[in-house]
């Protein structure tokens, strides 16, 4: 499965559990640690649980395992780390906080439009 597949996969798996401003942002251009970073919040850590265990959970149907995650226990910033795909899902607070997308403003955005339903 390549990383395209992958970040789709988890994108329509954070978009199940009504995940919050999903965003996809392709960096391999201008790195080489990953393909793409895929971000999003949930409203509560309750629900920021739940997409990552959603996440998870598909891709591990899809025979894809995470590398390390780290932030279960607090759920305030779960972080997935799937190689060539990196996974954030935050709460508002820490999302306006660290603010990942200005971060890597020189990332392109992927249109997910094709993706989430509206």
């Amino acid at each position: 499965m390549d990383s395209k597949q992958i970040m789709e996969t988890v994108v329509k798996a954070m978009d199940s559990k009504k995940a919050i401003d999903i965003k996809a942002l392709d960096i391999s251009k201008i790195t080489t640690m990953a393909d793409y970073f895929v971000i999003c919040q949930g409203g509560s850590t309750t629900q920021i649980k739940a997409i990552a265990d959603e996440v998870e959970e598909k891709l591990s149907d899809l025979g894809v395992k995470p590398f390390g995650r780290e932030g279960m226990s607090t759920a305030y910033w779960i972080l997935m780390d799937y190689s060539d795909v990196i996974i954030h899902i935050m709460s508002s607070e820490s999302r306006s906080f660290y603010s990942i997308e200005n971060l890597w403003a020189d990332a392109e955005n992927v249109d997910l439009s094709h993706i989430i339903e509206e």
